[in-house]
């Protein structure tokens, strides 16, 4: 079978399937936007495209996000003529339509199966965009905005034969009747890989080094910002820090922004934030707050293994690997009751659930967890025996992964 994978920023979402097609004898080619990329990856041979022109100036702000996920469609499409012109003619295309690049896939082989990866559709209302009023945009044009950042996903709709959803919130966001086309199936989580180990340890800053026997809180963004809570997280620090003397803070998250706005003026999120908790901390509890920036994956693993409570807290949006992957290492969490925090954070099972606005409880649940290891043991027992029944890479998700394509190629009737 020929596969083809078109993700700009390849393999994304697709690092196992992808090699795992590879391993079966699959012919597999991925689509990137790359400079300077190999010319394969893990047996998967990489195609770079490159769009010819840039965004419109002036162009109606409401139109911006759309030509450019246009430019890209156009790129793809003269590059995927060029492969069928030197005999590539794919029996399934995966895609994660997000910047555009799959719109005219079709196009160029009609008879070939398109599979997309659903990731979350937009509202104007009763999700992110409305969940936090502090940052809600109240310009009344924003839902015109929102619908017509949709066209994208209507678009696919009508090409795709079917689509991967990672939870069964996410796939919920997406309207009938494309809805009944989507398979939940999470991208998955190497438990093997991801475990607890009673002999971690973490150094940074070269001569600080921290162990299970130290008090450590983690949080962890790909970015810190509002959508995940990083304002929330800095406002209960003052009652955190009071509380417990001995606690450290082990903040992980780049400067920029995933989703959402861009923070006003030339500051970002983190030093905003940062800022505004300073007067109400001692020089002696500011030195327990380490913010760590972006670390390798290995770091990363080891950060999990040593916490003592690690904290999740998210907008209604796209739920996080982190997550499920603290979960796999075993951590007591404390996470926000939100609708997809809620498919695998059960409150006194799996984790502890907290009012996202409530700084205080915020404060109160970690405090608590610290205090009591026994409790942080058997939630953590039971987060891992979680990620292990419904989320394991090799067990569960692969396999079902797999199942889908063969489904999507080869229909079952």
């Amino acid at each position: 079978m020929n596969v083809l994978f078109l993700h700009q920023n390849f393999p994304g979402q697709f690092k196992h399937l992808a090699p795992a097609l590879v391993a079966q004898g699959h012919q597999v080619v991925a689509m990137i936007m790359q400079k300077n990329a190999s010319p394969q990856w893990q047996g998967v041979k990489l195609i770079n495209y490159f769009p010819n022109r840039g965004s419109t100036p002036n162009i109606h702000p409401w139109l911006v996000d759309f030509e450019t996920k246009t430019i890209r469609a156009e790129s793809v499409f003269h590059q995927a003529r060029k492969l069928k012109a030197q005999g590539f003619n794919p029996d399934v295309v995966i895609a994660n339509p997000g910047w555009g690049e799959s719109l005219f896939v079709k196009d160029v082989w009609p008879e070939t199966k398109l599979g997309i990866y659903c990731e979350f559709f937009y509202h104007a209302s009763g999700y992110d965009t409305t969940f936090d009023p502090e940052f809600a945009n109240v310009d009344e044009t924003e839902v015109c905005r929102i619908r017509w950042k949709n066209i994208n996903h209507y678009l696919h709709f009508d090409i795709a034969d079917g689509g991967l959803a990672p939870t069964q919130w996410q796939a919920d966001s997406f309207p009938e009747p494309f809805r009944s086309k989507l398979t939940v199936v999470h991208d998955g989580i190497d438990t093997d890989i991801l475990r607890p180990n009673a002999d971690a340890n973490l150094t940074f800053n070269n001569q600080i080094t921290l162990n299970r026997s130290d008090e450590i809180i983690t949080f962890v963004n790909r970015n810190l910002e509002p959508y995940r809570g990083y304002h929330s997280f800095m406002r209960s620090l003052p009652e955190i820090l009071t509380n417990r003397p001995h606690a450290k803070v082990l903040i992980v998250g780049g400067n920029g922004v995933s989703y959402g706005a861009k923070p006003p003026g030339d500051r970002p999120w983190r030093d905003i934030f940062l800022d505004e908790v300073k007067p109400k901390l001692t020089p002696e509890q500011l030195s327990r707050l380490y913010f760590l920036g972006t670390i390798p994956y290995n770091y990363f693993i080891n950060l999990l293994q040593i916490s003592t409570v690690h904290v999740y807290l998210s907008y209604p949006f796209v739920l996080s690997w982190s997550l499920l992957e603290s979960m796999a290492c075993g951590c007591a969490i404390a996470a926000s009751n939100t609708a997809p925090v809620r498919e695998v954070i059960t409150d006194g099972e799996t984790g502890r659930l907290v009012d996202f606005f409530d700084y205080s409880a915020i404060a109160t649940t970690i405090c608590q967890l610290l205090e009591d290891k026994e409790e942080r043991q058997r939630l953590g027992i039971n987060a891992r025996r979680l990620v292990q029944a419904k989320y394991d890479l090799q067990t569960i998700c692969l396999p079902q992964q797999l199942q889908w394509l063969e489904n999507l190629v080869s229909p079952q009737h």
